[in-house]
């Protein structure tokens, strides 16, 4: 039923940033020209100023060395993957080393054969230079990554567990009337205590899943259902429910329990207090490339009920600010004597969220 994540071949969680990508390739650019212009403002000579006129080439040979080193990083990060932390620093700072030796090599050459010729003793001094600074950048670049990549962890696996537990978030009272009304049924309606059961089992399976996988909109306005069959066991013709979802994609893909928890919070705040019961509606509509649905119920009473309204609202906004950020929204507002929550956020198909994984 769950949709998860497409996962890689190799380890997705190797500290070493993906050196094919565009964005990477441009920081390597730019961060490659930064270390160009302070080689040339590092002398404190006289002669310093002439450096201005080799920035050019200082800036070619920099930027030589950088992009060979992504390059090479790029052809090898399948490989680098398969090694433990320790492993793929260590090979990645011999191969960045290596590059910069061949391309300081190879430079040493291209002066020699369009200039003067230097001596040996010149050659040895431009490449232990080189080496010995090389070593240094790359030796702090590496940490960089890799103490970047502990923070990016750690910062999602708070998320995770805290997506993780107002995911699991079930409200004991469910839980007890639940069974409650299933032991009820038990001898005089076997069959509906039966569905009850199966019902309730979903409920949890999903509350209980990898708060990391996604399900269909259909698949989620399903386990609505199948929870609003539980509470109409229990609640009678006091509970009355409307749909208006035919022009929803069913195919949209939505963290898993968005709108139970709101069929929750409408059901024990507008209609268990009243004593006549009431309606509660749900209305979906797609704008674009965005979804909008809206959940009813008739106004709860008391100070207490207001202010436990919005503890269900704070959960799902929560979660979806962790799957969406800004681009998902959740909103209450009161329509004559109605509580209405909306639910906005962008539609995302199985296949786009499959590709963007990969890319």
């Amino acid at each position: 039923m769950a949709h998860s994540r497409p996962s890689n071949h190799a380890n997705a969680d190797v500290f070493l940033p993906d050196f094919c990508g565009i964005r990477m390739v441009f920081a390597v650019v730019i961060i490659a020209e930064l270390l160009a212009f302070l080689l040339v403002l590092t002398p404190l000579d006289t002669a310093a100023q002439e450096r201005w006129r080799e920035l050019g080439l200082i800036s070619l040979f920099v930027q030589w060395a950088a992009l060979s080193s992504a390059a090479v990083l790029c052809v090898t990060r399948r490989y680098l993957n398969r090694l433990s932390d320790v492993g793929a620093a260590s090979i990645s700072y011999l191969i960045m080393l290596a590059v910069l030796g061949l391309v300081s090599e190879v430079g040493y050459r291209l002066m020699n054969f369009i200039g003067p010729a230097h001596d040996p003793a010149w050659h040895l001094h431009f490449l232990a230079r080189n080496l010995a600074m090389g070593a240094i950048i790359n030796a702090l670049v590496l940490r960089y990554f890799y103490v970047q990549h502990q923070w990016t962890r750690n910062i999602r696996a708070e998320a995770q567990a805290r997506l993780q537990a107002l995911q699991s978030r079930i409200r004991p009272h469910f839980l007890f009337n639940s069974m409650n009304t299933i032991a009820s049924l038990t001898r005089t309606r076997p069959d509906q205590a039966e569905t009850a059961v199966e019902n309730l089992a979903d409920l949890f399976r999903i509350s209980l899943s990898d708060a990391r996988n996604r399900v269909t909109l259909g698949e989620e306005l399903e386990l609505c259902r199948r929870y609003l069959y539980i509470e109409a066991l229990r609640l009678g013709e006091r509970l009355a429910v409307e749909w208006e979802v035919a022009t929803l994609p069913m195919d949209a893909l939505i963290p898993p329990l968005t709108l139970q928890p709101l069929l929750e919070n409408a059901i024990y705040y507008g209609i268990e207090p009243r004593t006549d019961g009431g309606v509660i509606h749900i209305d979906g509509r797609r704008d674009g490339e965005r979804l909008q649905i809206d959940i009813s119920n008739p106004a709860a009473t008391g100070a207490a009920r207001r202010n436990g309204n919005r503890l269900a609202l704070e959960n799902v906004r929560e979660r979806l600010g962790v799957y969406y950020g800004a681009d998902a929204a959740v909103e209450l507002e009161q329509q004559d004597q109605r509580f209405v929550v909306r639910v906005q956020l962008p539609y995302q198909r199985g296949d786009e969220h499959e590709g963007a994984n990969r890319g």
